[in-house]
């Protein structure tokens, strides 16, 4: 499983969503599901899912699915 392919799985799976609405340009806009409380879950699973630890400060950024592979590739997950 690729990157991209292990983060369309945990946005999937936070948000209750089949695996083929999430693409490679998916962003919170895109999703109804994606809210400010899913976003919250969604942190706590990429955090479980990869490893790390994010800042809360990280959490505004990371609203699209090219800015958390970015991410996740900055910090040596990819």
């Amino acid at each position: 499983m690729d990157l991209f392919e292990k983060i369309q799985f945990t946005i999937a799976t936070t948000l209750k969503l089949a695996p083929n609405k999430i693409t490679r340009e998916t962003s919170d806009k895109d999703l109804a599901a994606w809210d400010s409380l899913a976003h919250v879950n969604l942190m706590m699973s990429l955090e479980q899912t990869f490893d790390l630890f994010l800042e809360v400060e990280d959490f505004a950024t990371l609203t699209s699915v090219p800015a958390i592979l970015k991410y996740l590739s900055e910090q040596g997950k990819a």
